[in-house]
């Protein structure tokens, strides 16, 4: 089945129709590269997948329903949205702990998630002392805390360096050969040809394209060149 399901999903806000009968799939084992030029919808279709605005027609379904239908979302879905919303004074191990304990998860999934993103050795370091790439890693074990079937990440490499990078494009492909559903929205493109199975892109709340990668090219120098032809404001 496939675990993700954008359908027919408008969003308006006033006069400004943000996302547009937008339609799209990410299927269960796949890494979905969802990419647009800023403003183009792609982080109000992930908030609205996570249940934390409502849509002006369409959906998001989750294995076949609402996020808001999900009977224990944590460990359905995992989401790193912004590396912005921690306590500059709180531990890190504290900050997941936190987390864990309303999802009913145990102390030892936090270690288990800081040494999955390296960050094993932090955990007892302050916040406000991490760089931003460790606190981009410190969002994405917060995501994993759950084990997730679904990772909605947005823009996950900021802040990282290119071993950082690497690393981060090894652990995505691992996970999603275990067969989970990841989305990925990101501006760096040819991480993205480097990383994902397929890409829906997407400018002005429209979608453009939505298939395998392998249809645009495949190198991150296709993919440039197709996202530039599909992302063009006609003149």
């Amino acid at each position: 089945m496939t675990e993700l399901e954008v359908r027919g999903l408008t969003k308006t806000f006033g006069a400004v129709t943000a996302v547009r009968d937008v339609s799209f799939t990410a299927p269960n084992g796949k890494i979905t590269g969802f990419l647009g030029p800023n403003g183009s919808g792609k982080t109000t279709t992930l908030r609205v997948a996570l249940g934390l605005i409502r849509p002006s027609a369409g959906e998001v379904l989750i294995g076949g329903v609402p996020y808001r239908r999900l009977a224990q979302p944590r460990r359905r879905v995992g989401a790193l949205l912004e590396a912005t919303g921690f306590h500059p004074g709180r531990r890190a191990r504290d900050h997941l702990r936190v987390l864990a304990a309303p999802a009913g998860l145990p102390d030892g999934r936090v270690d288990d998630v800081l040494g999955l993103v390296d960050l094993g050795q932090s955990g007892n370091r302050r916040v406000r002392e991490f760089s931003l790439g460790m606190r981009q890693r410190l969002g994405l074990a917060a995501a994993l805390l759950g084990d997730p079937q679904v990772l909605l990440l947005d823009e996950p490499a900021n802040g990282l360096d290119p071993a950082g990078i690497a690393w981060l494009r090894a652990l995505l492909r691992s996970l999603a050969a275990e067969g989970r559903t990841i989305v990925v929205a990101s501006h760096v493109l040819s991480e993205v040809a480097r990383t994902a199975d397929q890409a829906v892109i997407v400018t002005a709340g429209q979608l453009r394209f939505a298939g395998p990668l392998r249809e645009l090219g495949g190198s991150g120098r296709a993919l440039e060149s197709a996202f530039l032809k599909l992302t063009a404001v006609p003149g």
